[in-house]
């Protein structure tokens, strides 16, 4: 069986009625093709089911059209919400994109020359490696780090998670004399911040109680939380760790919202078919993907923008609180 011929440039430039150099700065992404002539280019390929030879592309440019995505784990919802976002966003740019988590020992010098050997373009880090990501040499790599304090060696973006902590505390301070926190793991940006606005509502409370951002965890530490009967009103810094609450809660028969409210963070997909919907506070993770691409490849491609500033999040109140 004969295999079916490849759509070369001089079949895309006799399609659209233009060079094959005007082709292949099209292909390359040249800014030297007016947008008329460009779009006429890209119908033409879109026709004929052109796909560039990327290889060829790499040697000519320098650049392989790869990202690279780092992070710790990709067992928590917000990190695969943020890697399903980057990669739609990278695709939608002509992108191809290589993922790599840091495993049990956390060696992320290690997950950057992995990058490095596979010649990636740039990285983004997703918040639980930014620590670390400011401690490790980047391997030369161009990277974007989503949560993390300014750092002149990367663009950073991110949420206000510690406003958005405020913001669900100082809801539940409306109707209760203590605000309780089921906090993340300690030396997480993200869990830091949202601890940080906590307190700032309620700067007397004592330490909080941790998790490691799973429902196992928030079940585990709930149960001391539903245990005490002067707990009635809890932040939890993720909706995982208040859907392991809810539980722990419900099988000590105390009641949400009547016995105890509780307000989670992220608005992860199921929220709404907790029991209770779960009060939460919202963070868009398909703009923070887009965020993270756009600078990328703005810094790749030589067009850098200034940062955006942190996304500001939203409290979506639902029967829980």
């Amino acid at each position: 069986m004969s295999q079916p011929q490849r759509v070369s440039m001089a079949m895309v430039a006799a399609r659209a009625g233009v060079s094959g150099q005007t082709v292949s700065r099209v292909a390359n992404d040249s800014p030297k093709v007016d947008p008329e002539t460009r779009a006429r280019v890209e119908q033409a390929m879109a026709e004929l089911g052109y796909r560039p030879n990327r290889a060829a592309r790499a040697l000519r440019t320098g650049r392989t059209h790869t990202l690279g995505l780092v992070a710790q784990t990709l067992a928590t919802v917000g990190n695969s919400r943020m890697l399903q976002a980057v990669a739609e966003s990278a695709a939608a740019r002509g992108y191809a994109l290589t993922v790599v988590t840091l495993g049990i020992d956390g060696d992320i010098a290690r997950a950057f020359d992995r990058l490095h050997d596979q010649g990636v373009d740039g990285a983004v880090v997703l918040n639980e490696a930014t620590a670390l990501a400011r401690d490790a040499a980047s391997a030369g790599l161009r990277l974007v780090v989503v949560d993390s304090p300014p750092d002149d060696r990367f663009t950073v973006i991110g949420t206000d998670h510690a406003a958005g902590a405020r913001l669900a505390t100082e809801h539940l301070l409306a109707e209760h004399e203590r605000v309780h926190h089921l906090a993340g793991p300690a030396g997480s940006y993200a869990a830091d911040e949202r601890e940080r606005g906590w307190r700032a509502a309620v700067p007397d409370a004592p330490a909080p109680l941790r998790g490691d951002w799973s429902a196992a965890s928030g079940y585990a530490q709930g149960r001391a939380l539903a245990a005490d009967p002067d707990v009635t009103a809890v932040f939890v810094a993720n909706d995982q760790m208040a859907l392991g609450l809810l539980r722990a809660l419900a099988e000590m028969g105390r009641r949400v919202p009547e016995d105890v409210a509780v307000i989670g963070f992220d608005d992860i997909a199921d929220a709404a078919d907790y029991s209770p919907p779960l009060s939460t506070i919202r963070q868009d993770f398909d703009a923070l993907g887009e965020q993270a691409v756009q600078a990328l490849v703005a810094a790749i491609e030589g067009t850098e923008a200034s940062a955006p500033d942190l996304a500001m999040p939203e409290l979506v109140l639902r029967a829980s609180a």
